[in-house]
């Protein structure tokens, strides 16, 4: 699950001190000529974008743009140290102009002088290749600061790779396409201890692999954001086309235009009065449902703690209420005690009797309430939970064994197991939540400000690392990361450069026989973009952290890619695949599974029996499932399966799974079924 928020910025404007009359014109006259002069000298040179300065790479063997604005009808030319050839164009009435300048096989370093009759020149620039490197903050993880990868310190004091260069941009968004990036350190800069700390560490590994196999200069275009949505990161004209996402866009290009003239927050106040009026847990604003009221057929059971998700109700967000009748024993009435609810996902109002004893919001707080003494009686007693959840899986979720009331002598009631519940409200019969009109996670506005500004600038390929902010909405990733591609590569004018992504690693409860996961359906759905030509997925599956949404492993992930870029653009022969399932075929009461990238036979990682397998028949129902290598072949079956027609490979948020092939890189998680997943229709 991955939760998100916004900050916003304030600006205060400040006036200048008084002053007499004649010093204040004396004053601005001169002030006003210093400007002119100014201005003029400025107008007199070009002005480059920030994808320009010393330390640059410019991409190899091609046609490379170099563009900027100067005075219109000013004749601006170009010449480089690597070719004796001079390149020239006039600006624009707008004084925009753009030039393309072939580029030989990598080297440098060379000086490029750019002039409009005063020269700007670009030095100690490489010509190697360029990738863009994004995402949201698993590709952002920096080896130092809040990131910390493994052996960062070692790390950092060993990165002394001049030939790698980095351009690290800032976060910004934006409702419009810019035409350039802010950026940190001036531009580029040398990969050194000095400045890789702050900088993506997959990126970073990703270059040092490649650079130390090749010798090619490797420019670095950073430009991430964490917890970040791929449509913030797509055109508004390919989101237009997807109906999930056109009245998104259609309110980024109105924004400003201001509808209801209300602040977010004041929108927020609106819409949360607008659950409480649409919760049948409420009449007239007063709870209803937190007594000893009768339970219609509506109220069900389910057997807590769990996510919700997982126990049935797929796909629901909104307000669930919960209930449980509770015997207290006499030698506990009247006195105080202690209810632990663990964790819930996202917000609650914890009610005693009917009368409310704590309120919490956040999916991460753990809920521990006081009973006053005096509210506790021997007999029944009924604990009802009103649970709203926003977005993602919802739910009563901690461990075992928490949920209990406890008292001051050491007894303990344990509450784990049988509730009754009942749905509140489905969020999908009311209007959405307010959106905030600044914040990063909005169709389109990542695309304008940190993509578009290098569209023109000639790139080798791009690197990607995101999802878990669309886990969510894994079905509709199906659709929305394909088209992200096709998006960026449109863009760049590059049909088919090479787009590689790590799959999503393994996170949260360690989940020893896999059942319906939100993360599984994002890895599915991303396995499926490999249909993309010049595409590869780094398998992450086995290096991630329970507790960790941040594993910091961030040296393999890198190596992963690399291999894959190696095999594919550096005519390096070198495995760059884990397994990826490829066939089925039903015998008898077994299916055999074949699979590509079985190079070196393939083999379970840590020398024991296959893990991971479920299998199922014609009925959905999964079973953990024997697996057994044959071959290039993996056969699967259970005695509870007599028929099966469908097997799943680590099929959860975090499995135990450890098919690998020979040069030990890890098997894809997988499906053979298309069954309906549990993010079906969720946007």
């Amino acid at each position: 699950m991955v939760k998100r928020s916004t900050k916003n910025s304030k600006f205060n404007a400040h006036k200048p001190n008084c002053m007499n009359a004649k010093s204040y014109f004396s004053q601005k006259i001169s002030l006003i000529l210093v400007l002119l002069a100014c201005t003029t000298s400025t107008q007199a040179k070009v002005t480059l974008p920030s994808v320009f300065s010393d330390y640059m790479v410019f991409q190899q063997k091609t046609n490379a743009a170099i563009w900027g604005k100067t005075k219109p009808g000013l004749s601006v030319n170009i010449t480089t140290t690597w070719s004796s050839k001079a390149y020239s164009a006039r600006a624009d009435q707008d004084g925009n102009w753009k030039i393309l300048v072939p580029t030989p096989s990598y080297g440098g370093p060379y000086t490029v002088t750019i002039s409009d009759g005063e020269e700007t020149k670009l030095s100690n620039v490489l010509i190697g290749d360029v990738w863009v490197c994004s995402g949201q903050s698993n590709m952002e993880m920096p080896l130092a600061g809040w990131g910390k990868i493994d052996n960062y310190e070692k790390e950092i004091q060993e990165a002394n790779y001049p030939k790698i260069r980095l351009l690290q941009g800032d976060h910004v968004t934006s409702n419009v396409p810019l035409a350039n990036a802010k950026v940190s350190n001036g531009g580029w800069v040398p990969c050194t201890p000095q400045y890789i700390g702050g900088f993506s560490s997959v990126a970073y590994f990703f270059a040092r692999e490649i650079y130390k196999k090749t010798g090619i200069p490797i420019g670095l275009i950073h430009t991430s954001w964490g917890g970040t949505i791929a449509e913030a990161w797509t055109s508004a004209g390919t989101l237009k086309k997807m109906p999930d996402f056109a009245a998104a866009v259609d309110k980024i290009e109105k924004a400003g235009q201001g509808a209801t003239g209300l602040s977010l927050e004041q929108q927020m106040e609106e819409w949360q009065k607008l659950v409480l009026k649409n919760d049948a847990g409420y009449v007239n604003g007063v709870a209803q449902w937190t007594s000893t009221l009768p339970e219609s057929p509506s109220w069900k059971t389910m057997t807590l703690p769990v996510l919700w998700e997982k126990s049935g109700i797929p796909g629901f967000d909104g307000v669930m209420w919960f209930r449980k009748s509770i015997n207290i024993p006499a030698s506990w009435a009247g006195k105080e005690i202690k209810l632990n609810l663990g964790t819930i996902d996202d917000d609650d109002v914890t009610y005693f009797n009917g009368e409310k004893i704590g309120e919490t919001k956040g999916y991460n707080a753990t809920r521990i309430y006081t009973i006053p003494a005096a509210k506790v009686k021997a007999g029944a007693n009924v604990l009802a939970v009103r649970i709203f959840d926003g977005i993602g899986d919802g739910g009563i979720y901690g461990d075992q064994n928490i949920l209990s009331l406890t008292n001051a002598a050491g007894g303990r009631i344990s509450l784990d197991g049988e509730w009754t519940y009942n749905k509140g409200l489905d969020l999908k019969d009311i209007a959405a939540a307010p959106v905030s009109n600044e914040g990063p996670n909005r169709a389109t506005v990542l695309y304008n400000a940190m993509i578009n500004p290098y569209i023109q600038f000639a790139i080798r390929g791009a690197i990607w690392y995101q999802g878990e902010s669309n886990a969510d909405r894994a079905s509709q990733y199906k659709e929305l990361f394909p088209n992200m591609i096709r998006d960026w590569r449109s863009s760049w004018k590059q049909p088919d450069f090479p787009f590689y992504f790590v799959q999503l690693a393994n996170f949260m409860k360690v989940i020893e026989r896999p059942g319906p996961s939100a993360w599984a359906e994002l890895r599915d759905a991303q396995l499926k973009t490999l249909s993309l030509p010049n595409t590869g997925m780094a398998v992450a599956i086995d290096i991630g952290d329970a507790v960790d949404i941040h594993p910091k492993n961030k040296q393999e992930v890198g190596r992963r890619l690399a291999l894959i870029a190696l095999a594919k653009d550096y005519g390096i022969k070198t495995a760059y695949s884990g397994p990826q399932f490829q066939t089925q075929q039903t015998e008898g009461s077994a299916i055999k599974l074949t699979f590509k990238f079985a190079e070196g036979g393939l083999k379970a990682k840590d020398g024991t029996e296959l893990k991971g397998f479920t299998i199922a028949g014609a009925d959905q129902k999964f079973y953990t499932a024997k697996a057994t290598i044959k071959g290039n072949q993996v056969i699967v079956s259970s005695t509870e399966v007599t028929g099966p027609v469908a097997v799943r490979y680590a099929w959860a948020d975090n499995p135990v799974c450890n098919l690998v092939n020979g040069a030990d890189l890890p098997a894809s998680p997988f499906r053979t079924d298309s069954w309906k997943e549990i993010t079906y229709g969720k946007k």
